[in-house]
């Protein structure tokens, strides 16, 4: 599989478990929204979002969220970790993100 093909896999993979577990939250407490390439989640009670939206030029997925944007790269293991060395991994981190703006995590 060339790495277009792995990142773009990986991606759907993600974003497919990113709706499912949106969809399973509490409506008044979190909703998600598609377009596409990109994944908006907003925490119902103060309307905060974080955004997950691909960056296919560079093959990365970028969250903003936490007052803060995090660029990740696929890894060789098939997860995607932040661009920085931080140790961040992306659904750790959107669960994370979400947490801080409804109050609990997001099953992923």
């Amino acid at each position: 599989m060339s790495p277009t093909a792995a990142y773009d896999a990986a991606v759907a993979a993600f974003f497919k478990r990113l709706i499912a577990a949106a969809d399973q939250a509490d409506p008044d407490v979190l909703e998600a929204d598609s377009t596409g390439d990109m994944i908006t989640l907003t925490a119902v009670r103060t309307g905060q979002k974080i955004v997950v939206n691909t960056q296919r030029a560079v093959s990365q997925v970028w969250v903003a969220g936490q007052g803060t944007g995090v660029h990740f790269d696929l890894g060789p293991d098939g997860r995607f970790v932040d661009d920085k060395g931080q140790g961040k991994e992306l659904a750790a981190w959107v669960s994370a993100c979400v947490e801080a703006v409804t109050g609990a995590p997001l099953a992923l």
